[in-house]
């Protein structure tokens, strides 16, 4: 509670003024974001196919695809860093859950593009 103005230099309270809203005209409430991949999804597009585009309703798969495999390869890293009795999860969780969720091909391109990834991050800092 602020303190309570006393004695000489006390300035005198104004009176509020209630602000008078027309009937339906409620308080504005801003809109809830809702984070998604769509924007990361359509770059990759654009530099795979410049000339294509994509519907909102496939860009909705596309999305729910990224959070599938990020849930999965999270659950798996978590799962290796209990097992190891770690309390961080490193690259090397990650990577090694990508090697035992992806299948052959796929999983060696994923290691390889995360590691160029990890690579140009760490000599960027």
């Amino acid at each position: 509670m602020p303190p309570k103005p006393s004695g000489k230099g006390a300035k005198k309270a104004v009176k509020s003024q209630k602000v008078v809203r027309k009937a339906g005209e409620g308080k504005k409430r801003r809109k809830s974001r809702k984070e998604s991949y769509s924007v990361y999804i359509y770059r990759v597009l654009k530099q795979v196919h410049p000339d294509t585009g994509i519907s909102s309703k496939a860009m909705s798969i596309m999305n729910s695809f990224v959070n599938d495999v990020f849930e999965r390869i999270a659950a798996e890293a978590s799962r290796l860093a209990v097992y190891n009795k770690r309390s961080t999860i490193s690259s090397r969780e990650i990577q090694t859950s990508v090697r035992l969720i992806l299948p052959g091909e796929l999983a060696k391109h994923a290691v390889s593009e995360g590691t160029k990834a990890v690579t140009k991050y760490t000599s960027s800092k």
